[in-house]
């Protein structure tokens, strides 16, 4: 997978939760040009909203991709693995989508999957994903709270983006929390 520059996004998994957050800034160049971007939602469409997405990249491209996805969400009756493998198929094959650039983390109580335009759509193995400049610092952040503590999955994606926004320089702490309970 390809990195993307000006986000971060972490997704966690503990106990029957999972949390997705991610920073609110949004750079162009070098220049911060919006401190509280939405890049994080809850989705579902007709299934009420059990299911997040959080993006990085191209705010455009990402929210196209987000409608796609959303779309997909009711064609495969809010079945998660269908829908992002059918995202996938047309981002790979469709020749507009193909030149998007943005990458996403999609999760629901059960599972959780990175998908990117280049055709990963790949399921993590330790209860975190994470994407954008950022992801890497929140990631290692939130794994060692998760070996290390019995902290909440809302409290670990919390506390990553703000130990990310201290080491990120595209990362801020304006956060946006979305969470599912089983």
């Amino acid at each position: 997978m390809t990195g993307m520059e000006g986000t971060t996004i972490i997704c966690v998994k503990r106990n029957g939760e999972v949390a997705m957050a991610g920073d609110g800034q949004v750079t162009l160049g070098s220049q911060i040009v919006k401190m509280t971007a939405r890049k994080v939602r809850r989705v579902g469409g007709k299934h009420g909203g059990d299911v997040l997405a959080g993006f990085a990249g191209s705010t455009s491209d990402a929210m196209t991709l987000l409608e796609r996805f959303e779309k997909q969400l009711d064609e495969h009756h809010g079945n998660l693995l269908r829908a992002a493998g059918a995202l996938m198929k047309d981002w790979r094959s469709d020749k507009y989508l193909r030149r998007l650039e943005a990458m996403m983390i999609v999760a629901d109580a059960s599972e959780m999957f990175m998908l990117s335009g280049s055709g990963d759509m790949l399921e993590p193995e330790n209860g975190t994903a994470a994407i954008g400049s950022g992801g890497g610092f929140a990631q290692a952040a939130a794994l060692a709270m998760l070996e290390n503590t019995d902290l909440a999955a809302s409290d670990i994606a919390r506390r990553s983006i703000n130990i990310a926004s201290r080491i990120c320089i595209y990362t801020n702490n304006s956060i946006i929390l979305e969470e599912i309970k089983q």
